[in-house]
């Protein structure tokens, strides 16, 4: 009887439920929801309410004198059990990966959706060509991780896949009416550029009436996220600018709130390795600005307006533009939504798709790898 079972191990720290979804979380929903020739369970943390639709089973990492990884990677073979999938694939932790190919007997996939440079076991160009060379794949979620990745393998006999991140355009909320305000949506904290954003709206909204601002989220994701320096130093300084802090929403509510906001701002200061955020407003029709740095071009190409990264003074001067411009918001807007077809859900579940049949096809006649 052929094995169609596909083993999806997330992070030790992602949620994968509605309640407390990241980035990785939502994607791996979004494409194991779809139709498939392949079950994928997903394995992760326990969580008290996991989406609905899929086969979750929670990892309990077993007592061990180990570090945090090693434990969290032998829950997972725990997880699984004696039923052993077809494949394994494993998100975001080359040394969860490794610690995983070396137990099991399928082959391994793993989905890098950050800078392999700062990750256990891919920092180095040593480390990051012995990934390559004993996984059966690695994945990156866009083509600038592709480059951090092989940075510096001059002679890689390898090369990883690229398969970017992934919006449903069937599960958007309807249109709505758009209001005058300026949005930022996504973690709080200094990468994300948060504190730009709080500047530049004390430079713009001075010289737009009828507008105003606000930020939806927190440090992390979820309802109990801790009250950080960050945020504490934060609050006055958004007050004094006009800036609303909504604290953290679940995901439909974030998706609802850019489908009604005016303009979408995405002015990370770090090199944002995708930029989901940036892809959700392309699809609700939110015109956006974005800081021009990592993923965030190959994103949005064209579709939205860049801006230079770490440039309160720059910032305010397009929001105001962009403003003033309905005629330019109405081009974006639709340039936008046809951007994010492009990473629709289904057309990305089916390239998954064909990518693990490669994999089990290569592995059956004793390759290591399809590319």
């Amino acid at each position: 009887m052929r094995n169609d079972r596909i083993a999806v191990a997330l992070p030790p720290r992602e949620a994968f439920s509605p309640a407390a979804a990241g980035a990785i979380g939502l994607v791996v929903h979004r494409l194991a929801v779809q139709p498939s020739a392949f079950h994928p369970s997903v394995l992760g943390q326990p969580v008290e309410t996991p989406f609905a639709g899929v086969e979750f089973r929670p990892v309990r990492p077993p007592w061990m004198l180990a570090n945090t990884a090693t434990r969290y990677a032998a829950g997972v073979l725990r997880a699984i059990g004696g039923a052993m999938p077809a494949l394994l694939e494993v998100h975001n932790r080359p040394d969860i990966a490794l610690y995983l190919a070396e137990r099991v007997p399928v082959p391994v996939l793993l989905v890098l959706h950050n800078d392999p440079q700062g990750m256990r076991r891919a920092a180095s160009p040593a480390e990051r060509l012995n990934l390559l060379g004993t996984l059966a794949c690695v994945a990156t979620v866009s083509r600038h991780l592709e480059a951090r990745l092989m940075d510096g393998l001059y002679e890689a006999s390898r090369y990883p896949v690229v398969l970017p991140n992934c919006i449903d355009l069937a599960a958007l909320p309807p249109p709505a009416p758009r209001e005058q305000v300026f949005l930022f949506a996504g973690r709080v904290v200094a990468d994300k550029g948060a504190d730009i954003f709080v500047e530049a709206c004390a430079r713009a909204l001075p010289r737009l009436p009828g507008w105003r601002a606000e930020i939806i989220g927190a440090d992390r994701f979820g309802a109990d996220s801790p009250e950080t320096p960050f945020l504490h130093e934060l609050r006055p300084r958004a007050a004094a600018a006009g800036v609303t802090l909504r604290g953290w929403l679940p995901h439909d509510q974030v998706l609802a709130a850019l489908s009604r906001a005016g303009i979408a701002v995405v002015p990370s200061r770090w090199a944002e390795p995708f930029g989901l955020t940036a892809l959700e407003a392309l699809a609700t029709g939110t015109p956006l600005l974005f800081a021009a740095s990592g993923a965030l071009p190959e994103v949005a190409g064209d579709a939205a307006v860049a801006v230079p990264p770490d440039d309160p003074a720059a910032l305010a001067e397009a929001m105001v533009a962009l403003a003033q411009d309905p005629a330019r918001r109405a081009a974006l807007a639709q340039a936008g939504t046809t951007r994010a077809a492009r990473f629709d859900a289904k057309p990305a579940a089916a390239r998954l798709d064909r990518l693990r049949g490669e994999i089990l096809a290569a592995w059956s006649r004793g390759e290591a790898s399809p590319i």
